[in-house]
């Protein structure tokens, strides 16, 4: 692949983000009016998207390959750096919220989807890969005679079991919180 392509790829890309970094930088224009946790999460995207931004830049002016590269692995450590920052200013916004709240006499209830939200998430990026794999397997098989059709829906079809596993586990979650909410607490 040529430089003009990937370039013209990562252009794209980075304009298609916009619906993640414009809202990234509103929440730094606010100042301290939003959480720090949630600043170092919108510079954490900002700092992402800008990296897609300059490796396009970067693959338009480069002759080798090694300088994007090298560019793009810097971009990405600094925006894993700063999620994981905010990651842990945000667990301490929450025992902190939570102090408060005990002092009042008040313990509130988990706020959230909880970890029905990381087991959804599971679930898609293992269907993704199954549909990777079996792509990548039909590729290196080569043309197989009479199964073209079912080796071609092979991935979808995968794809398809894992969104239908995640769909019916994030409905069951859901009916399990309503369910746990809409029963009356004991008084103390």
């Amino acid at each position: 692949m040529s430089h003009a392509v990937a370039a013209l790829g990562a252009a794209a890309l980075t304009a298609a983000g916009c619906v993640w970094y414009l809202p990234a930088l509103a929440d730094l224009r606010a100042g301290a009016d939003r959480p720090d946790s949630r600043r170092s999460a919108a510079a954490a995207c900002v700092t992402g998207w800008a990296g897609v931004g300059a490796l396009a830049v970067l693959l338009l002016v480069a002759e080798g390959w090694w300088v994007p590269g090298v560019a793009a692995l810097v971009a990405a450590a600094a925006t894993a750096a700063l999620r994981l920052r905010a990651a842990v200013q945000r667990g301490r916004e929450a025992r902190e919220t939570a102090r408060h709240w005990a002092g009042l006499g008040h313990v509130p209830g988990p706020a959230g989807p909880g970890r029905s939200r990381y087991v959804v998430a599971a679930v898609l990026g293992c269907g993704v890969a199954a549909a990777a794999a079996v792509a990548g397997m039909r590729a290196v098989a080569g043309p197989i005679q009479g199964v073209g059709w079912v080796a071609a829906i092979a991935p979808t079809a995968a794809l398809g079991l894992f969104l239908i596993l995640a769909a019916t586990h994030a409905t069951h979650a859901t009916r399990r919180t309503a369910s746990a909410k809409g029963r009356a607490r004991p008084p103390r």
